[in-house]
């Protein structure tokens, strides 16, 4: 549209063109920062020499091969002269692997918090630390080409301003950071500041004989990402850069390019460049991970992730064309770009890689089990495994409360399997932590070291029977399902509890987070183990163990059939045997007949409870009966005042008539029609709730073993 005129003329006039340019300029300077903010460089160290392996191979390989391919091709085909001048530079342009592109690939593919996910992202860094290192160095050479001393020199300055960034200006920032007291913003001072020094890098960058991106890019990458500096940066800038100041760049650089002046000799010798890159990518990618046995399907799929193609192709086309690297003119150019970029790139990956992606790579089979990870179904004198998921502060006496009356002993202690989550802000991937386990205490104050320390002190005062092993995921909601399940497995977590996305009090719903339930529901329908939604109304939260000030602490199971409710009762039976606990199951009857066989199930599920707690007092058993769902609310309107804790079974035979007229107030559906009844802010009473869902199996399916990726291999350890 940019080369019909009356498009042109009346949208971008040519006297607004000198304007647009430099808001362009403007606008991928902060961008480039942007995405250095966002970028955790510290994720190389997760898959440690794996990572560092892959990228070189896959920057290098490609480099030396497509060039070489190119250089052939000049030679044997005939072709424009300004073609032949830039076909080396734009085949060795392919080795560019973009971490920014890649990241929001996974994340759009929902890959992201895998542990494919984190290599791929991992070894991007990689492969861009030596594309940055090489067109700095090509930039300072072609920019002093008639004295070699110019080109030392060049080189040297490009050094020294990194050394800067990285020595005085990152210190800077993490005094600003230590000096922001916690959950506050950074000043405003500080913030200032930091948008004044892009500027300044950019000035100095374009002093020396680099283009002006580099100073801004590499200040971006030495700042520390995340909160508070780097999420409070980023909240200024994103929603300017990316709906103002970067489409100005995009729209100025579609005005340069010249679509029509495309000739078929170019498309075709250059998509054969394209297309042997490619393949030698995926060789290059596929080999490093076959030879430390990783399944081929998944090396292939990491091999098509690196061949993502975007933005960065761009940036760098233009780079060079504005710093004059390429001796071809600059219609050639964006004759190639486009060319490349929209030919290839867009059809070819977009369309083929993404699709195929999602075929050959489900990361959920890994959570499917051939058995069931239960309690119901755990040895009797067995550890019990119990991953619990913490969000706040306030949820931490609740949990460790839960964890208390499960009745950790010598015979069967209990292993939890801590995990906080944090909501990803300020980054571009998403990181798993691994908290050192000779660490007694974390010193500080932050959140993270608050939750951390209260489930030392509670591992201490179990004096060995209860084992925590703490880790902070920082995530998106929507992604964060797959940590969840990834430690389930390679911890074998039988059990785990997730805290209910409301946050009730006082007959009220206090606060409500639709993401997280959006993650519960992702846990129910894809974790390898059994699942607890914690309703919390504060009953717990008045210390760490408010059990051992109490008298005796009032848990019921309602038991209205089917595996769930089986899973509840089982978890209520070890409870039971707390001497603190008492234990009250009410079984659910209708009137009429059942069906006979379920009816059996249920029946020998109840007299192997009773056969198993017969010695235990405490325990009291009564049945009631019911005609629908109205009498069953009757009955448990009431018990919101008599419990401390109720536990239930999220699924039911949907037709029975125990639930009968129920159906229609179903608000979450992720607690099943009890539970959410018992979730209801019109529910009377202060007991929290506990709403379980017993592992599912798929006979016909195995799980992955976890020693093919290994959750220990992509975690960062502090």
């Amino acid at each position: 549209m940019g080369h019909n005129e009356t498009f042109s003329n009346n949208i971008f006039p040519r006297s607004s063109h000198n304007t647009l340019e430099t808001i362009a300029s403007f606008g991928v300077m902060f961008f480039l920062f942007q995405t250095g903010v966002k970028t955790d460089t510290g994720l190389v160290k997760q898959h440690g020499h794996k990572s560092i392996v892959i990228g070189v191979f896959v920057f290098f390989f490609p480099l030396v091969i497509a060039v070489s391919l190119a250089l052939v091709l000049r030679h044997l085909v005939e072709m424009d002269k300004s073609l032949a001048g830039a076909l080396p530079m734009i085949a060795g342009s392919l080795s560019f692997t973009g971490f920014p592109v890649i990241s929001c690939h996974l994340t759009e593919l929902k890959m992201i918090n895998t542990e494919l996910g984190r290599l791929a992202i991992s070894s991007s860094l990689i492969t861009d630390l030596f594309g940055i290192s090489m067109t700095a160095v090509s930039l300072a050479l072609q920019q002093s080409q008639s004295d070699p001393l110019d080109a030392i020199l060049g080189i040297a300055s490009t050094i020294a301003m990194v050394a800067f960034i990285v020595w005085v200006i990152r210190p800077m920032a993490i005094s600003m950071i230590k000096h922001t007291p916690l959950g506050e913003s950074v000043k405003e001072l500080h913030i200032f500041s930091i948008f004044i020094a892009i500027l300044v890098v950019g000035f100095v960058s374009e002093s020396i004989g680099q283009h002006f991106i580099l100073g801004p890019l590499v200040l971006g990458l030495a700042l520390p990402d995340g909160p508070p500096l780097g999420a409070e940066l980023v909240e200024k800038l994103e929603a300017f850069v990316s709906y103002v100041l970067f489409p100005t760049y995009l729209a100025v650089s579609g005005l340069k390019t010249n679509v029509y002046t495309i000739k078929l000799r170019s498309i075709w010798i250059m998509a054969t460049i394209v297309i042997f890159a490619f393949l030698v990518k995926v060789v290059a990618a596929m080999l490093p991970c076959l030879y430390c046995d990783m399944p081929w399907r998944e090396a292939f799929v990491l091999g098509l992730t690196m061949n993502t193609k975007g933005i960065v192709e761009l940036l760098l086309y233009n780079v060079w064309k504005n710093s004059n690297v390429s001796t071809s003119s600059s219609t050639n150019i964006y004759l190639i770009d486009r060319s490349i970029r929209y030919a290839s790139v867009l059809v070819m990956l977009t369309a083929f890689i993404s699709p195929l992606m999602r075929i050959l790579y489900d990361p959920s089979k890994r959570f499917v089990s051939s058995k069931k990870n239960s309690i119901q179904h755990a040895k009797h004198c067995a550890e019990l495994r119990i991953l619990v998921c913490v969000h706040k502060q306030e949820h931490v006496p609740s949990i460790i409360n839960i964890l208390d009356i499960s009745h950790p002993t010598i015979e069967t202690p209990i292993a939890v399997v801590l995990l906080q989550l944090v909501e990803l802000l300020g980054r571009a991937a998403p990181i798993l932590v691994a908290h050192q386990p000779n660490h007694t205490y974390m010193c500080g104050n932050t959140r993270t070291q608050n939750i951390v320390n209260a489930f030392k002190i509670y591992e201490m005062q179990t004096q060995g029977l209860t084992c925590v092993q703490p880790f902070t995921a920082i995530a998106h909601f929507a992604t964060m399902h797959d940590d969840i399940c990834n430690l389930a497995i390679d911890k074998r977590v039988n059990f785990v509890i997730t805290p209910f996305h409301k946050e009730l009090g006082n007959g009220k719903v206090i606060s409500e987070n639709r993401s997280m339930r959006k993650m519960n529901c992702n846990i129910l329908e894809k974790a390898p183990c059994s699942v607890g939604i914690f309703i919390n109304r504060n009953i717990l939260s008045g210390s760490l163990s408010i059990i051992k000030s109490r008298a005796c602490y009032r848990v019921a199971v309602l038991f209205m059939g089917g595996n769930d409710d089986g899973e509840t009762l089982a978890y209520g039976a070890r409870m039971a045997e707390h001497p603190q606990v008492n234990l009250t199951v009410i079984r659910f009857l209708q009137f009429g007949c059942d069906n006979a066989r379920e009816r059996k199930f249920d029946n020998d599920v109840i007299d192997e409870f009773k056969r198993n707690t017969a010695h235990n007092k405490r325990i009291e058993y009564r049945e009631e009966l019911v005609r629908d769902g109205e009498g069953l609310a009757t009955v448990i309107k009431d018990f919101g005042r008599r419990f401390d804790l109720i536990m239930v079974g999220k699924h039911h035979k949907r037709d029975s008539r125990l639930l009968s007229g129920l159906n229609e107030w179903n608000e979450c559906p992720e607690l099943g029609i009890v539970g959410d009844m018992l979730a209801s802010p019109d529910f009377k009473g202060m007991c929290s709730v506990l709403v379980v869902q017993q592992a599912r199996v798929r006979p016909n399916l195995k799980n992955r073993s976890s020693r093919e990726f290994p959750i220990e291999n992509s975690v960062a350890v502090v």
